[in-house]
């Protein structure tokens, strides 16, 4: 009940994840584009500021000082009537300018040696250690985001280089701080600040965000109806809580409990089987000399191989021991005593050549020969059912001599062989060549058994 209800509440889970993170992954996409359009844009109005400065310098200034005359260009050109301001005025001035004009956007012309009738700019941390490594390597822009909740913003910066002539003007001027300019030096920096909310952004988006919500809106009915759906479940879910506990008390797949031809609780019954016995001879040398791992991968190939075939012949799967395979026919289903022991028999002989095809496989991996099965068949009444065991465990199994005694058949065996009693025999005399043994006996059996080893297989089909 507990894993089922888990089972429920996980995708609820989900979709109640999926709907919280989906505004969180589109807040952190327009986050995303408000900064590479902000960057799109600090880099466009820096291009522009900087070709409308060298347009000015080199199209109005320089024309003026190549043509002396009334009109100057001077950095104080306020003073001088008929003066125009030269280059770094002028970018100075339109920053003023930018900013008063605005919000979002500024614009700062700075340098640390400004002319000695100007004031000193004030430098903050991002702006003092951008001059510094632009004057290592001016081929450079450098950019700073910062961002909040509602607001993102990027700052800009590229160095401004000295021509010939602004070398010529400052280390020639008197008011110049600094006489030692060579062309290329960097003289400043001209920085481009941008800032804008992501709320502008968001409310362009409004059938996204309208999909969105209705999207949202699909999730939370979803979730109603999942839950509606749960709570009319409650009765499927009792019953299928007690399914584990009818499991639980047979370990064997007892077809018949499930067709309701027999409840958990049976007896047991006196029947006539054939039982099938197999070991590995000598497993424990084998154990010992591969390694834990290897010896558990290999085994577990092994018996999963073995398991298939029989289930895939009707035989029911008693128990591992080990290494050791114990499965019968003729319950819970039977086709008749002699079909039971020649179905068991073909059952065998699949085996033998599936042992055949695993240890090509694990020679070619350089493992040889780990496994040498014997096997042993014996056709005998037996007590079988789920009458075996505790109150609140039975075990679905067969006990008796004539199980014992596959088991004593499988020892008598070589590796590769399989050995018969004179009961199974009976039944399949025309599908084998045997050779016979001597007679044993076994304590619970009144009667000497003759074993039969198979030396070769005239037919596996009725004659």
């Amino acid at each position: 009940m507990k894993r089922m209800l888990s089972a429920n509440i996980v995708p609820v889970l989900l979709v109640s994840l999926l709907l919280i993170g989906l505004p969180v992954a589109v807040w952190l996409d327009f986050s995303n584009l408000a900064e590479a359009n902000l960057r799109r844009q600090a880099s466009d109005l820096n291009s522009i500021i900087t070709s409308i400065r060298a347009y000015y310098a080199t199209n109005v200034v320089a024309r003026v000082v190549a043509s002396p005359g009334t009109t100057k260009a001077v950095h104080d050109y306020e003073d001088l009537p008929g003066a125009i301001p030269i280059p770094a005025t002028l970018s100075l001035e339109l920053g003023k300018v930018i900013s008063e004009h605005q919000h979002d956007i500024s614009y700062r012309f700075v340098s640390d040696y400004p002319f000695k009738s100007r004031e000193a700019h004030v430098l903050d941390q991002f702006e003092s250690d951008t001059l510094q490594r632009l004057r290592q390597n001016p081929n450079q822009q450098l950019v700073q985001v910062s961002d909040t909740i509602l607001t993102d913003r990027v700052r800009l910066i590229t160095p401004v280089i000295m021509g010939q002539g602004c070398v010529n003007c400052h280390n020639s001027h008197p008011e110049s701080s600094k006489v030692d300019w060579k062309v290329g030096d960097v003289r400043g920096i001209q920085e481009v600040s941008i800032a804008q909310p992501i709320g502008a952004n968001i409310f362009t988006f409004k059938y996204l965000s309208g999909y969105f919500m209705l999207t949202a809106a699909v999730g939370c009915l979803f979730i109603a109806l999942h839950r509606r759906q749960n709570a009319e479940l409650d009765t499927v879910n009792k019953f299928l809580a007690l399914l584990p506990i009818k499991i639980s008390r047979n370990l064997s797949p007892y077809k018949s409990i499930f067709s309701g031809q027999k409840d958990v609780v049976i007896n047991t019954e006196r029947k006539k089987l054939t039982i099938f016995y197999s070991d590995i001879l000598d497993f424990t040398a084998v154990r010992q000399r591969l390694q834990p791992e290897q010896i558990t991968q290999l085994l577990n190939e092994y018996l999963t191989e073995m398991s298939t075939i029989a289930l895939a012949h009707g035989g029911t799967l008693d128990k591992f021991v080990d290494e050791a395979m114990l499965i019968f026919f003729g319950d819970p289903e039977t086709k008749g005593d002699a079909e039971d022991a020649r179905v068991c028999f073909r059952m065998a002989i699949e085996m033998q050549h599936r042992i055949a095809s695993l240890s090509a496989k694990w020679r070619n991996i350089g493992i040889e020969h780990p496994f040498r099965v014997r096997m042993g068949i014996n056709t005998g009444f037996c007590n079988v059912g789920s009458g075996f065991g505790s109150s609140d465990r039975m075990g679905y199994t067969i006990i008796g001599a004539e199980a014992n005694l596959a088991a004593r058949l499988q020892s008598i065996a070589q590796p590769g062989q399989i050995v018969v009693s004179d009961e199974t025999y009976a039944f399949i005399r025309d599908m084998v060549v045997v050779q016979a043994l001597a007679p044993i006996t076994m304590k619970g059996i009144n009667r000497e058994v003759i074993p039969y080893i198979v030396n070769d297989v005239v037919s596996l089909q009725w004659q």
